[in-house]
């Protein structure tokens, strides 16, 4: 094996951008691995643990961008760096270097764009505290997309912006839908009069997607990020997301999803959803329900969250069209392969309702810890950094999941797999035709159920017709919902 490194200095590119080129380079033949990266310290360990980093990489600075790839060979090597530099400079070719000026700075870009209201801020973690700070300084309100950012500035930030009355979503925000305009990995949902304040990214998509498939709409999607509920932080974008959701007229009931916060913060956030006028849903995933305002309901799920908040029931996928096939002989286990770990979660917890033991990488209240992939009903969140360290996260890149469904089906406890697919904008432009071509490659006759959810609609870049039917054609199951997904595993393997 030949590892090589080549150093661009004082270059910046979108990590999600990073991860693309990444992805490319890892197709091209006789490539073991690659990663695009900025220099930081903690970026520097990824790269060191996955083994691509030598030592030209490591004598990156944090402003500089480390290409790493390890080949086969050298002619391999050489052949990837070569093409990493191309698919760099190709954004710049292709737009024209005189037209396409773009500001390196906040200030010059609100110069550029006065009447802007948002920042979106997606930078190392290192510096994304302090360029959200320049933002809200600066009248503007802050959408993090970066992680890995000490939850210290994190409270810091949004004490400060609280007192500017600026709104900080974040860090690690990955979704928001502010005034129609989907942000980060979001669909593209009708306009509405429900909103979402979501700790979740893949819980506020699943439960807008319903609310669409519902015939409803959304007024504005608010993501808090996933500490934001956490005592350190005690629900700082929380409370000021019902405050401003709460003041909009456009807004007619009101849904929170999130895992079980902090006790403290509940009884917080619960004491300022009692004193709206407005109806809320309140899915605390995994939580208890207890303590609720007379103005608000528990949902068990993001599939209850939205039916709550609309009256409506997403018709059934499979229902009676489909009855429940009895387990393959010997096989009695679930496996599930989740790139959303809201997605995973809310499964985790319908398995349970049907009293199942469950086990995850990611375990809800009630659920264990999983040992081993292969223990019992075993779902896993793919997107957990035990597998996205160095690597794109599975909504963007769906081989993450590959290797652990390959071995799903081959394993003949396994009688069952369930697998979520996610779309919308910054996701794989088609994850349901990966999977059915990976499905080609040879189910094993007798192999396990598969059985999906597509959590999008219609008007995504993927388009929900075209990948449902994609999952379809290749003999997977697809559900209306999620929730309906698990429940459907249930009933296979209790008979």
């Amino acid at each position: 094996m030949v590892v090589v490194n080549r150093v661009r200095k004082g270059f910046y590119l979108d990590s999600v951008a990073l991860m693309r080129i990444s992805r490319s380079i890892v197709a091209m033949p006789d490539i073991e691995e690659a990663g695009l990266m900025i220099g930081t310290p903690a970026n520097k360990q990824i790269l060191s643990e996955a083994g691509v980093l030598d030592e030209t990489g490591a004598a990156a600075a944090p402003g500089d961008l480390v290409i790493a790839i390890r080949a086969r060979d050298e002619a391999a090597a050489t052949a990837a760096l070569s093409e990493a530099e191309a698919l760099l400079d190709a954004p710049r070719r292709s737009a024209g270097e005189a037209s396409a000026w773009r500001p390196r700075t906040l200030r010059a870009a609100q110069l550029q764009m006065s009447d802007a209201s948002i920042a979106l801020i997606s930078v190392p973690g290192d510096f994304a505290a302090a360029e959200a700070l320049k933002a809200i300084r600066r009248g503007l309100d802050v959408m993090i997309f970066s992680d890995n950012v000490p939850v210290a500035q994190e409270v810091d930030l949004k004490r400060e912006a609280r007192e500017l009355g600026r709104l900080v979503m974040g860090p690690d925000c990955g979704t928001a839908i502010i005034g129609g305009v989907p942000l980060a990995f979001a669909n593209v949902v009708p306009p509405g009069d429900i909103g979402i304040i979501g700790a979740s990214g893949t819980g506020i998509q699943e439960i807008s997607c319903l609310i669409a498939k519902a015939g409803r709409g959304i007024s504005h999607a608010i993501g808090t990020g996933g500490r934001d509920l956490k005592a350190e932080v005690g629900g700082i974008t929380t409370l000021m997301a019902i405050d401003l959701l709460d003041a909009d007229p456009e807004t007619k009931h009101i849904v929170i999803v999130s895992k079980p916060p902090a006790a403290a913060v509940a009884k917080a956030v619960l004491a300022r959803v009692g004193k709206s006028k407005k109806p809320f849903t309140i899915c605390f995933l995994g939580g208890d329900g207890e303590g609720l305002p007379a103005n608000a309901r528990t949902a068990a799920t993001l599939s209850e969250a939205a039916l709550l908040a609309t009256g409506a029931v997403v018709g059934s996928a499979w229902g009676g069209a489909i009855k429940p096939a009895p387990a393959r002989k010997g096989a009695d286990q679930i496996r599930g392969l989740y790139s959303g770990g809201t997605l995973c979660a809310e499964a985790q917890i319908v398995l349970q309702a049907h009293q199942l033991d469950v086990r995850s990488n990611v375990p809800v209240p009630g659920a264990k810890a999983l040992a081993k992939h292969s223990d019992g009903h075993a779902l896993i969140d793919l997107g957990d950094d035990e597998f996205t360290r160095g690597r794109p996260h599975p909504m963007i890149e769906p081989a993450v999941r590959d290797a652990p469904l390959v071995e799903a089906l081959a394993d003949p406890k396994v009688a069952v797999i369930l697998l979520d697919v996610v779309l919308g904008f910054g996701g794989h432009g088609d994850p349901a035709g990966h999977l059915a071509r990976l499905l080609s490659n040879g189910k094993p006759g007798d192999g396990p159920a598969l059985i999906a959810s597509v959590t999008g609609t219609e008007a995504d870049p993927q388009g929900l017709a075209a990948q449902t039917a994609a999952l379809k054609a290749a003999g997977v199951i697809v559900c209306a919902s999620n929730a309906e997904a698990a429940a459907l595993a249930a009933a296979i393997v209790k008979g």
